[in-house]
C-alpha cells in the first residue's frame, strides 16, 4: 500500500488520492503573489498537527517575517520550536554547494518528517548552466529523499515566463510532482488557480482549480 502524506490544504488531497506519497518531493510553482509560501507554510502546519517535525529553510525571507506570515493565519509555528519539534532557517544561496549537507544536518537534528525548501530558483542562480542547476537538484532531492522526509520545493516563475513551468525549465523533471499556481488581478479583482501538472503513481485530478485564500489558511474549491 503507497503511504501518503496529507497536505492541510482543504479541497486538495481528495485531488490527489488523499495526498503526497511518503518521501516524494513536491515542486510548487509560479508567480509572485499565487500563494506559493502559504502552501508551503500550511504542509508544515499540518504536519506539526500530526505529530510530524518539520523544516522550512528560507534562501530569501527573513526568518522573522516568516514566522509573521504564518501568525496572520493562526499558525504559531514559535510553541514548536521551543519543543524542538520545529526549525525555521535562513541559508546564504553562496553556500549552495554544502546544502545538501545542511538540509540533511536540519532534518536530522529533530527528526523532520516535512521539508520546505523556498525556493529552489535562487539556487538555480547561483549555477552557470542548466546541467549544473539539473546536477544540484537532484543532488538535494536525493539527499532529502534518503532521510525519508517528504518534501515541498518552491520555484518562482516570472510573469514573463509563466507559461513554463518552472525558472529554469530542468526543476520539473527531477521531482515526483509538480503543482502550478496562478494569479490573475483584474483592477480591484483578484484570481487564483492551481493545476497539478504531474504526480508520480497518482491519479490526479486535471482541471485548474479555483484556490481562495481565508483567515484560515489555503482551500482549493472542486465544483465537479
Amino acid at each position: 500500500m503507497v503511504r501518503r502524506v496529507t497536505t492541510g490544504i482543504k479541497g486538495l488531497d481528495p485531488l490527489m488520492e488523499g495526498g503526497f506519497i511518503k518521501g516524494a518531493s513536491i515542486l510548487v510553482t509560479g508567480g509572485a503573489g499565487t500563494g506559493k509560501t502559504i502552501f508551503g507554510l500550511q504542509f508544515l502546519w499540518d504536519g506539526l498537527k500530526k505529530g510530524e517535525p518539520g523544516v522550512y529553510i528560507t534562501l530569501e525571507e527573513d526568518v522573522e517575517d516568516i514566522r509573521e506570515d504564518a501568525r496572520r493565519f493562526g499558525w504559531d509555528f514559535s510553541e514548536y520550536e521551543k519543543k524542538n519539534l520545529f526549525r525555521i532557517v535562513y541559508y546564504d544561496p553562496l553556500q549552495v554547494n554544502e546544502m545538501g549537507i545542511n538540509i540533511v544536518d536540519d532534518i536530522d537534528k529533530i527528526d523532520a518528517q516535512r521539508v520546505v525548501v523556498d525556493s529552489v530558483s535562487i539556487v538555480g542562480m547561483m549555477l552557470p548552466n542548466e546541467m549544473q542547476v539539473r546536477k544540484k537538484l537532484i543532488s538535494l532531492i536525493n539527499s532529502v529523499k534518503r532521510t525519508g522526509a517528504t518534501s515541498v520545493l518552491i520555484s518562482e516563475v516570472l510573469d514573463s515566463e509563466e507559461k513554463g513551468l518552472s525558472r529554469f525549465g530542468v526543476e520539473e523533471f527531477v521531482v515526483d510532482g509538480v503543482i502550478s499556481m496562478y494569479y490573475f488581478g483584474i483592477g480591484e479583482g483578484v484570481s487564483r488557480s492551481m493545476m497539478i501538472r504531474k504526480m508520480r503513481r497518482t491519479n490526479q485530478g486535471t482541471n485548474v482549480y479555483p484556490i481562495m485564500i481565508t483567515e484560515k489558511g489555503m482551500e482549493v474549491r472542486n465544483d465537479e
